[in-house]
């Protein structure tokens, strides 16, 4: 096929050899190190972020594949395999990165010669286009009855523009092929122009897009797939806190119980959030005046995070009061909570700790669902409470729960908290044992409070955790 001349400039040179060597070169040493990162990448998680990821990656190497081959073409003339290509001095692409098939299969040329109305192709274009390549090549009339129908209007406009006004091509259509698959082809080309200015013939360098094409909308819909979980993950979290605030408690820093009267508890407490994740998870706490000066005081925790656990936690928090108001002991109250979660649609384990406090005597009455005992601090030491039976909320049908009893002094002060906030066993506890000394001097129970989140401040905390101090004021 003769080289494109346009009357009014002079053929292009080839690029030197030696130029072209050195950018494939660097090309397929960028290709190997993007495959390398491709494949690490694979190892990672099937969420929606990685199938991105990954998709870009893909992009990227048939960006890259596409590139190392046009270079090739270009150094070694049309006319030359890839396969010629690599023995004539480039060095070879790594066999994991090299395309599955040559770049002169997907890339093709034609010229149109207008005043004989001859058409001329490559034999890649014959392949590109499926077709047989003893055949004649179509003329332009006869080109449109490769392309689908919804296409052909963009293609008639192309070649219009470029033989009347001299415009150049550039632009895709889809054809389809003589088994019905449908290929994407990028065309450009341009007029070539004869002494008198006129329009002699048009050439055109076809290329097959699919894959391509194919790999951008994989990048896309991963990239939507991975805009809509993030937008719903950022709804689902908006959703979370909200309940969550409207669930716990309305007093913030000090509350005395009872409200009215001479104060027999001082109780604080904090929710601290994991550090790890946006997820809010099921840990609760709460303080309640009951009938008669008696207070109830209950953390707990349901596993996992999101609006489910957070709306199940609600559901726990509103049955413990009810039933605490209620005038429901502590044991019986944990074997409501074991029932009311066995028969919940969407299974669940949670644990609490549910204590009664009786002013009159200054007496504790305690519970507990697979949750960690409550500590008592005294005189500067501390000690775990002894700790009645109970298995965890949800985990079997029927099972019976026991109660404690301990008596306090003034002074006093009880530790509540969730397993996320000394995770690790008996070491862990020790730590919090440990804070004696600091809680002895505590006036407030904010003080305790703060005294034990600046003890676990430190690092990263990959579970939510509560925390409650009561003092016993008289």
């Amino acid at each position: 096929m003769p080289s494109p001349l346009s009357a009014d400039r002079p053929a292009a040179q080839p690029p030197r050899r030696g130029t072209v060597d050195a950018l494939i070169s660097q090309t397929r040493r960028l290709r190997g190190d993007m495959d390398a990162v491709r494949r690490g990448a694979s190892a990672d998680g099937t969420d929606a972020e990685g199938r991105w990821q990954r998709a870009l990656y893909d992009l990227a190497l048939h960006q890259l594949n596409d590139l190392d081959d046009h270079l090739a073409q270009l150094r070694d003339g049309p006319d030359v395999p890839a396969a010629d290509a690599d023995e004539a001095g480039a060095p070879a692409a790594p066999v994991a990165a090299r395309p599955r098939e040559s770049l002169l299969s997907r890339v093709g040329s034609a010229e149109w010669n207008l005043l004989t109305d001859e058409a001329s192709w490559s034999r890649e274009l014959y392949e590109i286009l499926g077709r047989d390549p003893a055949a004649p090549a179509l003329t332009l009339d006869e080109l449109p009855s490769l392309v689908l129908e919804e296409d052909r209007p963009q293609l008639t406009a192309m070649v219009t523009d470029c033989l009347i006004d001299a415009r150049r091509i550039d632009g895709e259509f889809r054809i389809v092929l003589p088994d019905g698959a449908v290929r994407t082809v990028h065309m450009m080309g341009e007029p070539v122009l004869d002494d008198d200015g006129s329009t002699a013939s048009m050439w055109a360098v076809l290329r097959d897009v699919s894959e391509l094409r194919r790999s951008q909308r994989a990048v896309t819909e991963t990239r939507d797939s991975l805009e809509r979980r993030r937008h719903i993950a950022r709804a689902e979290h908006r959703i979370a806190v909200e309940l969550q605030e409207a669930v716990l408690p309305p007093w913030r820093g000090a509350l005395r119980l009872p409200h009215r009267g001479p104060g027999t508890l001082d109780v604080a407490a904090r929710y601290l959030p994991c550090s790890t994740t946006a997820l809010i998870g099921g840990d609760w706490y709460d303080a309640l005046e009951l009938p008669g000066g008696e207070s109830l005081l209950s953390v707990g925790d349901l596993t996992g995070q999101g609006v489910t656990v957070t709306s199940g936690m609600a559901t726990l928090i509103g049955a413990v009061r009810g039933m605490a108001m209620a005038g429901t002991t502590p044991g019986q109250l944990m074997v409501c909570l074991n029932q009311l979660l066995d028969a919940t649609g969407q299974p669940a384990l949670g644990s609490a700790v549910c204590c009664r406090y009786r002013p009159a005597t200054r007496t504790l009455v305690w519970a507990q669902a697979g949750h960690p005992a409550p500590l008592l601090f005294r005189d500067g030491t501390g000690r775990v409470l002894p700790t009645p039976d109970g298995v965890l909320l949800g985990a079997t049908s029927g099972a019976v729960y026991g109660q404690a009893e301990v008596t306090l002094r003034p002074g006093d002060l009880l530790l509540l908290h969730t397993d996320g906030l000394v995770p690790g066993g008996t070491a862990a506890v020790q730590r919090l044992l440990d804070l004696g000394p600091r809680f002895a001097e505590a006036r407030t129970a904010r003080d305790g409070v703060r005294a034990v989140v600046e003890e676990f401040s430190e690092g990263e905390r990959e579970d939510d955790a509560c925390v409650l101090v009561a003092r016993v004021l008289a």
